[in-house]
């Protein structure tokens, strides 16, 4: 048989799937791969359950369920003053990596070029090899405080007659920075004039700390009418094995989104769907999220507060980065997996988020844990 030859050759197994890995192997606790540890909320499985009850067992509309476009759009609008069209603007998708994917898929053609900004996401640059585009990176600046920020003239110089795309994630990820009124606004003055578009991973959307807002694309007609929009409800409410979330893009866009979706996924787990509908009547669980997970950032950064780690600043996300240049000369990979094997604590280099591996000196924790696992790592951590 004629050997396959791969349209990925340089792609491997992820980070986040080898540290798991590892961390089982050693006992470690995983603050790694970025998912919680402890239950959703009882009252949201309930609302599943009723929904197969009731018979939501068969295929939905490709679209995903009226009833839950219908809650994505009003919660748009409620909290950034957006109203999508339900029927023509918003796509459920079985998570956001489906969403990102396919918006790349959809929109990019060979040769057309797609700036990313690193340290980025993992499943950017294959789905923009996958679709034949050139990925044009621009790297994320450091300040004297060790904040991640945007070189907004980087970006710009990088725009050239082939960019098709500009791929924003904010809260982002790994670094745990956000973008604020004035990025944005340097980010319109990029686009203005173009026929670029934005990919905005916003699945962090509900973790903004410190009183900050988070600046959705959907605040801002003028970024909103060329972006598309992703978020996940596997984030939100604590259920990332469910594998739901939405993209909300313009009808145009839309319109050849849902020409690759309906024939890679087709649709979404029909009773989780109806569930999560049910579930999004009462707000509070998502308003709520920025002080939960404030208050597990502020005991994790608290537990490290002494130690050789130099905290770097968390204003979104669940995730926290440190140097730990005091401790190792180690690569970052090398350093992860002496932690994760002789402390007992996973942690993600920061290196794999570079096409290049970039070697900074910073790992990545995840803060996404009941109380009693971060006590448990930070007991361990202390003993670095």
């Amino acid at each position: 048989m004629k050997q396959l030859i791969s349209r990925l050759p340089h792609i491997g197994t992820t980070i986040f799937s080898r540290m798991s890995s590892l961390a089982a192997q050693h006992g470690a606790v995983n603050l790694g791969q970025g998912f919680p540890d402890f239950a959703c909320d009882p009252k949201l499985i309930d609302q599943v359950t009723i929904a197969m009850r009731e018979g939501y067992n068969q295929y939905p509309t490709g679209m995903g369920a009226l009833e839950l476009r219908q809650a994505i759009v009003d919660k748009i609008q409620r909290i950034y003053g957006h109203r999508y069209d339900v029927n023509a603007e918003v796509t459920v998708t079985p998570g956001a990596t489906e969403a990102l994917t396919t918006a790349i898929l959809c929109s990019v053609h060979p040769g057309d070029e797609v700036i990313v900004i690193e340290p980025a996401y993992d499943s950017y640059l294959p789905a923009i090899e996958l679709a034949g585009g050139v990925p044009v990176l621009v790297q994320m600046q450091l300040d004297a405080h060790g904040g991640f920020s945007v070189p907004w003239a980087r970006v710009e110089a990088a725009v050239t007659p082939r960019t098709r795309m500009i791929i924003i994630n904010t809260p982002h990820n790994p670094t745990g920075s956000v973008l604020r009124a004035a990025d944005m606004a340097a980010l319109g003055d990029i686009v203005r004039d173009t026929d670029i578009l934005i990919l905005s991973d916003e699945v962090y959307e509900h973790m903004v700390y410190d009183g900050q807002r988070h600046e959705s694309m959907c605040r801002y007609p003028e970024l909103a009418e060329r972006s598309f929009v992703v978020s996940s409800f596997g984030k939100t409410y604590h259920v990332t094995g469910w594998k739901v979330g939405y993209v909300a893009a313009p009808a145009m866009m839309t319109l050849e989104f849902r020409k690759i979706h309906q024939y890679n996924v087709f649709s979404v787990n029909t009773p989780m769907q109806h569930g999560i509908a049910s579930y999004m009547e009462d707000p509070a669980p998502y308003t709520g999220l920025p002080a939960f997970y404030q208050r597990k950032r502020d005991l994790f950064r608290k537990g490290l507060e002494g130690s050789r780690f130099e905290l770097l600043p968390a204003d979104g996300t669940y995730f926290q980065c440190v140097r730990y240049d005091r401790i190792s000369a180690q690569s970052e990979a090398q350093f992860a997996e002496w932690l994760t094997s002789e402390i007992k604590v996973a942690a993600i280099p920061v290196s794999a988020f570079y096409r290049d591996g970039k070697d900074s000196g910073i790992v990545r924790f995840c803060f996404a844990k009941k109380d009693e696992t971060l006590a448990l790592a930070l007991e361990r951590l202390a003993r670095v």
